[in-house]
């Protein structure tokens, strides 16, 4: 059936149907419709920085499931290959060096190399 058989009175009857005054829209409009837009843009685009920044922090530290860098992480302990800085104090039980070749220690100015060498008794 057509909708305004349901709208208009019984055939001969005339009723007048007051209009409605007030109007209410359901759902946000205007200026508070373009500000949650912006406000989810910009969440947006914060993620998308912060997965950016998560990445290039990744890749220049060059972090793998092994290790950091020149760092391996492996069973006997940490495995350092290359040069490397220490900031900090380095507290180890056992420091080596490859085999037939010396370890060097750089201390303000003072450079220590050490070659040690496994002779049998």
């Amino acid at each position: 059936m057509v909708r305004e058989q349901y709208t208009t009175p019984s055939q001969g009857t005339t009723v007048e149907r007051p209009e409605n005054q007030y109007v209410y829209n359901i759902g946000i409009y205007g200026w508070r419709k373009r500000c949650l837009y912006l406000f989810v843009l910009l969440l947006l685009i914060i993620l998308v920085v912060n997965f950016a920044l998560t990445i290039w922090i990744l890749k220049v530290m060059w972090f793998s499931p092994s290790g950091m860098g020149h760092l391996r992480v492996t069973s006997e302990g940490l495995r350092l290959e290359g040069e490397s800085e220490f900031l900090y104090p380095l507290y180890a039980k056992e420091i080596h060096s490859r085999v037939d070749d010396s370890l060097l220690y750089i201390r303000h100015r003072i450079l220590l190399s050490m070659l040690v060498t496994q002779t049998a008794i």
